[in-house]
């Protein structure tokens, strides 16, 4: 299990990664590692429950359909995503790992 958000990152070359740090019923905490990583053209993320997500480390632009304009999120930058807000990820840093820390919220009980 992992127990060091920046420990065993995963190689340059590899996917974006994710990995579940905790989860509890209704709530899912996972630890996103993303390098020049960037959701498909037209794909928009609509999630029926809330994320909240914190960058602390690397750069990303977090685009949300009802806004003209990309943000832009360095480290310490959080941003609460209610469900159902059409969301998308821009960019992400090519140079150095951009690492997430995701709380989903309100996640249905499988």
């Amino acid at each position: 299990m992992l127990a060091n958000v920046f420990a065993a990152l995963p190689p340059p070359s590899a996917d974006e990664a994710f990995a579940t740090l905790a989860s509890r019923p209704g709530l899912r905490i996972e630890r996103i590692v993303s390098r020049g990583h960037a959701n498909p053209p037209g794909f928009w993320y609509d999630q029926p429950h809330g994320e909240w997500v914190l960058v602390l480390a690397g750069e990303a632009r977090l685009r949300f359909e009802d806004e003209a304009e990309p943000r832009r999120l360095r480290p310490g930058d959080f941003v609460d995503i209610a469900p159902h807000r059409r969301h998308r990820v821009e960019w992400t840093d090519l140079t150095s790992p951009t690492i997430w820390l995701a709380v989903h919220y309100g996640v249905a009980v499988t």
